[in-house]
């Protein structure tokens, strides 16, 4: 039987999955790469490799292991399960063409923002962002929106979960600064995204909330070069007009259908 630590949490698992995410942060590692990384006993890496290989989770070419596609399936199960997903696709998609700019719907999950789906159209801005990577709230709009508005006991216990880790020069690392601007995104119903997480890149977020769950918030954004979404040193008010009318849609869709 295998072994169960004082927490609650079984090890060996623990371990699997650690090596699953060493594996998605490399194209492919050799059995001593891995345990090198994670101070394994490369016999002990070696065992976890050939189980995650014989159970389909890892292929094994010449000796260096990736990740299979098997999880893509597990993750387009998760996300057709939302929804918020199947409220949401196709309002993401027209909000993509019609602004010229990569449309991103956002999901607060353990504290942190999930992009569930991404719609990029032929001139927005590529930045290798994976659907399903998440990232501290405080860095993004989508993150921001959700932030100021979810109960205020909620928001402490992300902030004192996550902290507030600086991600460029401009990210939000004060509380009270956060605060304020909390405050700001809940007067004006949308949020800005100021280079927080990628330098040259600005965002605008509005939160589409659940109507029978106040902790349950979601949001949708655009994204793109600073030098488009602005125009004169200001936010382009079309766009974030464009922003607010599809969360509108996909809010009423997804309280109401």
């Amino acid at each position: 039987m295998a072994k169960t630590s004082s927490q609650g949490k079984i090890g060996a698992v623990e371990t699997a999955f650690e090596i699953v995410d060493t594996l998605e942060s490399e194209n492919t590692m050799g059995v001593s790469e891995v345990a090198t990384e994670l101070d394994l006993p490369k016999s002990t890496a070696h065992v976890y490799l050939k189980t995650l290989e014989s159970e389909g989770y890892a292929i094994n070419e010449d000796g260096r292991y990736r990740l299979s596609l098997r999880f893509l399936k597990h993750g387009g199960e998760a996300r057709n399960r939302l929804k918020l997903y199947r409220a949401a696709k196709s309002h993401v998609d027209e909000l993509a063409n019609e602004t010229g700019e990569a449309g991103n719907l956002g999901v607060e999950e353990r504290g942190q923002r999930i992009i569930v789906y991404k719609s990029e159209v032929k001139n927005a801005i590529y930045d290798n962002t994976p659907t399903g990577e998440h990232t501290n709230l405080h860095w993004t709009a989508l993150g921001k929106a959700i932030l100021a508005h979810l109960p205020a006991d909620r928001v402490d216990e992300v902030i004192d979960e996550h902290g507030l880790p600086k991600r460029t020069q401009n990210t939000i690392t004060d509380r009270n600064e956060l605060e304020v601007e909390l405050n700001q995104i809940r007067e004006r119903g949308y949020s800005f995204e100021k280079e927080e997480r990628r330098e040259g890149v600005t965002a605008i977020a509005v939160p589409i909330q659940d109507k029978d769950d106040p902790e349950t918030v979601h949001s949708v954004s655009i994204s793109g070069p600073t030098k488009r979404i602005k125009r004169g040193g200001t936010v382009r008010s079309d766009l974030i007009d464009a922003v607010k009318q599809t969360a509108n849609v996909i809010e009423l869709q997804y309280n109401h259908y």
